[in-house]
């Protein structure tokens, strides 16, 4: 997809503050440190759009993304950072379950994995959440440049049962690995709602 178009437009913490224009959303969900912010960086090839850290847990509202004027790509809080005051791992829990089970625009979920280990317990209950509120989704095992080939088509491999009946992509943000095919599962479901421009 050509993109004309990429800016930030505004970090949530609301529910009543979520955009109201109807356009499709593309989200990302993983861990907190698994690398959401690269891996939007590295699928509009915009390397300093989406805020970077090595510190778990800054992202700490729901950012919006409007990409070529027409849909949205949507970073969610990292979840399972411990360290977080349990104040603000609550609201952040309360923000997220809101936007999942209330946002008809969102047209496909990312989930983001890290290649380099197995699904963990909260990936799986992300998988659960996901199905239950009936948001289609793909999974990305994301820094798969640090493995070995014969390493990441094992994980790949394993991953596949966790996750079945949806596509699992190897993808790196720095080799640009499975950038086109994340791309493809994004450009049917923007097909799917009628907005692709």
């Amino acid at each position: 997809m050509k993109i004309h178009s990429a800016q930030f437009i505004s970090s949530v913490y609301r529910r009543d503050d979520f955009p109201q224009g109807g356009e499709p959303e593309i989200i990302f969900v993983g861990r907190s440190n698994v690398g959401k912010s690269s891996v939007i960086n590295s699928l509009l090839k915009a390397p300093r759009l989406a805020r970077t850290s090595s510190t778990p847990g800054r992202t700490q509202a729901i950012n919006f993304y409007l990409i070529n004027e027409a849909f949205y790509f949507v970073d969610l809080p990292g979840y399972g950072y411990a360290q977080a005051p349990e104040t603000v791992r609550r609201s952040w829990q309360a923000l997220c379950e809101a936007y999942l089970t209330n946002r008809p625009e969102i047209a496909l979920g990312l989930l983001i994995v890290d290649a380099r280990h197995e699904p963990k317990p909260l990936d799986v209950q992300m998988r659960d959440w996901l199905a239950h509120v009936g948001i289609p989704y793909a999974v990305l095992l994301t820094k798969a440049d640090k493995l070995p080939g014969h390493d990441l088509a094992r994980l790949a491999k394993s991953a596949a049962p966790v996750f079945p009946s949806v596509e699992v992509f190897p993808f790196s943000a720095v080799t640009r690995l499975g950038v086109e095919d994340v791309w493809r599962a994004i450009r049917a479901r923007l097909d799917g709602s009628g907005n692709t421009h």
